[in-house]
């Protein structure tokens, strides 16, 4: 999976970059939402090869993290999966700017395995009485839950499968429930759902746009002792060159 989306990137121009020798090499420790799961292991290759700057990445939902850093979580970058949790950060006046800083968009998909009765796939597949499990993402901690449950309620469905939710700590549980078969149906992200094992496992579609902007925001901690560094791998996120590559893993420019 990650050598095939490696591969469908390989225009970024870092190959003529020449990395630090070993004793300039330096860290960044990124708190990172679970929804990156399928993009960071992308993306933090060409990053390490073109600076030298190794990146120790730790997934959990938004809501977890952002907790574990109030707390005193050792991170230099909290990469959210929305703008809520990163706000809470500049809130408790643990970020070094004074608001969060977007740095792409996601998208909520429907997604099932290709050997379930519900192919092809559509949103009405919700509907079928055959559906006895949906996996979502807590929506307390997790902003594609959120997300979720929103795009129900606006297409009044909520209070019709709100029964038979299986809620997953964050969304990368959520995809995982639908794949070992534990539910049939799960809201997702569209990073997962392109992610090469989850295209060849199953399908997806997306889902309407009825549901608050996930709007995807980081911030550097104040104490960190690589906020430099932290901010350099920033903008190169936020690099035009980086930003018109995001759909292809799933995440939309904000740029």
């Amino acid at each position: 999976m990650v050598a095939f989306a490696i591969m469908a990137l390989a225009s970024i121009s870092v190959s003529a970059q020449t990395s630090p020798s070993p004793s300039e090499a330096k860290e960044i420790r990124i708190a990172a939402a679970a929804d990156l799961q399928t993009v960071l292991p992308v993306l933090a290759p060409l990053y390490e090869k073109k600076t030298g700057v190794k990146l120790v990445i730790s997934y959990g939902s938004s809501g977890n993290l952002a907790k574990q850093i109030q707390q005193g979580m050792p991170v230099d970058l909290f990469l959210g999966a929305d703008y809520t949790f990163p706000e809470q950060i500049v809130a408790a006046n643990l970020a070094d700017t004074k608001d969060a800083i977007p740095y792409a968009k996601g998208t909520l998909v429907l997604w099932t395995r290709k050997d379930t009765p519900f192919q092809p796939l559509s949103l009405d597949s919700l509907s079928d009485p055959r559906v006895q499990k949906i996996a979502i993402a807590d929506e307390i901690r997790a902003p594609y839950g959120r997300a979720a449950v929103a795009a129900l309620t606006h297409m009044h469905l909520y209070d019709q499968l709100k029964p038979k939710f299986v809620i997953g700590e964050n969304i990368s549980q959520a995809g995982q429930f639908v794949e070992s078969g534990n539910a049939q149906l799960g809201l997702i992200s569209l990073t997962m759902a392109m992610s090469e094992h989850f295209k060849q496992l199953g399908t997806y579609v997306l889902v309407p746009n009825v549901y608050p902007e996930i709007r995807q925001c980081a911030v550097v901690l104040a104490r960190s002792e690589h906020r430099t560094e932290a901010h350099a791998f920033l903008d190169w996120l936020l690099s035009s060159e980086i930003q018109s590559e995001l759909p292809k893993l799933g995440l939309s420019s904000v740029r």
